[in-house]
């Protein structure tokens, strides 16, 4: 099995240490079986040669994909990122492969199925709560509230759960084909799922992976995800046998 985890230049120097990387170790999965990819990448590198792809956070998404231009100065965009992480993202839909999004993860699959983003919530929204919390990573801030009980994030957290919230930019308007099944108490959309069937497909806005060795509800997340790749590689094999 092999799960590719898309990260930042940045991020990929962090090597074992990045919080991704321990995330999913602490689901489960081995150190051989995962691959931290980056845009530097793209020439090489094909959804079909994973078993489970994750997006992570970082820089916001290029306004250039939803029609817009940059509007303040604390938009900072990594361009070449975003085509990378679509391609390996409609890859991955085409071929049934598990998709985990974190925080810019849910922005930018938002995105691709043709949403929009808030640019940057303060300035864009009347909400008084600051969604970009200050202080330790690891720290939850606000809830979250599960709205669809049929969804693969209710059988994990069953219902609600506290999350830390380290975002400027949310989703403004929901993408085509896209489900919304958790919203923060200021009804941002907190997670999102595809309205039809596939082996696992979930982003959420927060960062569970500064989360999962103190609240077991977020580990369940990289658990399910590390599962169902699991489920993944096993058919492959079958398959070809």
């Amino acid at each position: 099995m092999k799960l590719a985890i898309s990260v930042s230049g940045k991020e990929k120097a962090k090597g074992v240490e990045s919080p991704y990387f321990k995330a999913m170790l602490g689901a489960g999965a081995r150190p051989e079986e995962l691959e931290v990819v980056t845009a530097d990448d793209l020439g090489k590198l094909s959804a079909g040669n994973f078993e489970g792809i994750l997006f992570t956070g970082g820089a916001d998404g290029d306004p250039f994909f939803y029609d817009e231009q940059i509007k303040y100065e604390n938009v900072h965009v990594d361009r070449s990122r975003d085509e990378f992480e679509f391609r390996l993202l409609e890859e991955g839909l085409k071929r049934g492969i598990p998709i985990l999004g974190i925080c810019r993860g849910i922005q930018m699959i938002n995105v691709w199925f043709k949403g929009t983003l808030y640019q940057d919530l303060k300035s864009d929204t009347a909400l008084e709560r600051d969604h970009k919390q200050a202080g330790s990573r690891s720290a939850t801030t606000h809830s979250v509230t599960v709205t669809e009980p049929d969804s693969l994030l209710h059988g994990l957290i069953q219902g609600n759960c506290r999350v830390n919230s380290l975002h400027h930019q949310a989703i403004k308007r929901l993408g085509h084909g896209l489900k919304a099944t958790a919203h923060s108490e200021d009804e941002l959309y907190e997670a999102i799922e595809l309205a039809e069937d596939h082996p696992f497909f979930l982003a959420v806005q927060w960062h569970p992976e500064e989360l999962f060795s103190e609240y077991p509800e977020q580990l369940k997340i990289f658990e399910e995800f590390v599962a169902r790749c699991r489920d993944r590689a096993a058919q492959k094999e079958n398959a070809s046998r």
